[in-house]
């Protein structure tokens, strides 16, 4: 029987791996599995060695005090690859837990494939990794087409396969009029998956629904969650005594929620690839501390954090980072871009053509499982 160990980092990256390798269980049946993940993974029947909230940490501060835990967990994991002796090492997404576990891997037991889906954005930052990945990495697999660049000067050999949270998927209709009152507009709020950047942006979000409510009552504001923080975030907004606050964390729900939005908040990230594929238009938020936020203005070579502005070289959605960061600055931008519909169909228009440069042919999904499958074979 061939064995895959999935290799990942955070909750978006469980999700990626899990769709890909629901994917790949369709057309191969006697494939064993192990991994690091969490609740996606876990719903498609493969166990993980440990849970993933142990290893999600954000910026570098967060890193540095867990530094011990994380080499611990690095040395278990590499370990329990070792003992597993699986034909394909796929790791996925958070490159500073999965590609040091997949360079020890490769060091300790060369025989091991080893195939990473999402780059590590050496478009923003550190370009030297390329160099470095080229010596334990046999494939990589690029959500965007213009990274292909990047690899292909070293060598490495690598495959466009595109972003899932662009396709264009039959989801399955989901009812939430008994979820979400018909009176009421709803505005999606993605405050992020790791715990420490809702930590951070709760507080900030919760006030300015408190802003909107006070100027209009008509809106209903549905934090989108991950199975990992839907509790502390029910939990908080329960303290602060909202009523047109809800939280959902089912995927379908999700969906049908985001389609019937009429505008969307979102944390800095790949997220706003999947609003800008439902029409919806948005604002950018993200906020680190201060000594994460000067390393991090050290070392990134863009201007801007959306992926969207980065590829149009341009603001096509606002961005609000650090000091603007707060719920004053949110409530002046979300009520403009509500009281200018022209701005906005601006917005999505320049989105929409955007996506049509960064989608795959087929699906992502499909892709990485076709990759996966003739690995196995080869």
């Amino acid at each position: 029987m061939k064995k895959i160990f999935v290799l990942t980092g955070e909750p978006s990256g469980d999700k990626l791996a899990s769709t890909a390798i629901l994917k790949l269980q369709k057309d191969n049946k006697d494939i064993n599995y192990l991994s690091v993940g969490g609740e996606n993974l876990k719903k498609i029947g493969i166990k993980s060695i440990f849970e993933l909230k142990e290893i999600t940490y954000l910026g570098f501060t967060s890193v540095l005090l867990n530094l011990f835990k994380i080499k611990k967990r690095i040395n278990q994991t590499v370990d329990e690859i070792l003992k597993f002796e699986p034909d394909i090492l796929f790791s996925v997404d958070s490159p500073d837990f999965t590609l040091r576990v997949a360079e020890i891997v490769k060091k300790r037991n060369p025989k091991i494939k080893t195939i990473h889906y999402v780059a590590p954005q050496v478009w923003i930052w550190r370009k030297s990794r390329v160099k470095k990945i080229k010596k334990f990495i046999d494939h990589i697999l690029l959500l965007f087409d213009f990274e292909k660049k990047y690899f292909d000067d070293e060598n490495i050999k690598n495959t466009f396969v595109g972003h899932p949270l662009i396709e264009n998927k039959i989801s399955n209709k989901t009812d939430i009029n008994n979820f979400i009152s018909k009176d009421k507009k709803i505005i999606s709020i993605f405050a992020g998956s790791r715990k420490s950047e809702t930590n951070v942006l709760l507080p900030i979000l919760v006030d300015f629904i408190h802003m909107m409510n006070k100027k209009d009552a008509n809106y209903s504001f549905v934090f989108h969650a991950t199975e990992e923080n839907k509790e502390q975030i029910i939990n908080f907004i329960r303290i602060k005594n909202i009523e047109n606050i809800d939280v959902i964390s089912n995927e379908n729900m999700k969906s049908e929620i985001l389609s019937k939005s009429v505008f969307a908040v979102c944390k800095s990230g790949t997220v706003s690839l999947q609003v800008c594929n439902a029409n919806v238009p948005s604002i950018i938020i993200y906020k680190l501390n201060f000594i994460n936020f000067m390393i991090f203005k050290l070392l990134v070579n863009v201007k801007f954090a959306n992926i969207i502005n980065i590829i149009n070289n341009r603001e096509v959605i606002p961005e609000l980072l650090q000091n603007e960061c707060n719920a004053k600055e949110i409530y002046n931008s979300v009520v403009y871009m509500l009281k200018n519909p022209d701005i906005r169909k601006k917005q999505l228009e320049n989105c929409n053509q955007t996506l049509k440069g960064i989608r795959s042919k087929t699906s992502s999904s499909s892709e990485v499982a076709s990759i996966l499958s003739n690995s196995l074979i080869g």
